[in-house]
């Protein structure tokens, strides 16, 4: 069974590409939400594995979706990661992903990365 990730971020050619970055590799379902007003329905629709979210968007940010994921009771306990350009990948590696009790990915990412910090969150 492929792995579904729900991708929260304003810009299309951002979510286009790890669209088809992603489900090139054979392992994913990936649905793309370029409005954050509608993550919300849209991952209960999708039910997804994982939740990547950005952090910078128009309302909500994704500081507040994540909040919002996690008051909804259908979606509380699937993981999330934040994509930011807000942290650098040398702030990513030294604390194992790990920045302030959140998950992060630093934009821009590889394939292999981005894969890599996929699973190791659906795994914790």
């Amino acid at each position: 069974m492929k792995t579904k990730i729900l991708i929260v971020d304003d810009e299309v050619d951002f979510t286009s590409a790890v669209k088809r970055t992603l489900e090139g590799r054979n392992g994913y379902d990936v649905y793309a939400e370029n409005d954050s007003r509608m993550a919300i329905s849209t991952a209960r629709k999708c039910l997804p594995d994982i939740i990547l979210v950005d952090v910078i968007m128009p309302e909500p940010d994704g500081v507040e979706l994540e909040a919002q994921f996690k008051a909804d009771p259908t979606l509380k306990d699937i993981p999330i990661m934040f994509l930011t350009a807000v942290v650098r990948q040398k702030e990513v590696d030294e604390f194992d992903g790990l920045i302030g009790g959140q998950f992060f990915i630093a934009k821009p990412v590889s394939a292999d990365g981005l894969i890599d910090a996929i699973e190791k969150r659906i795994r914790s």
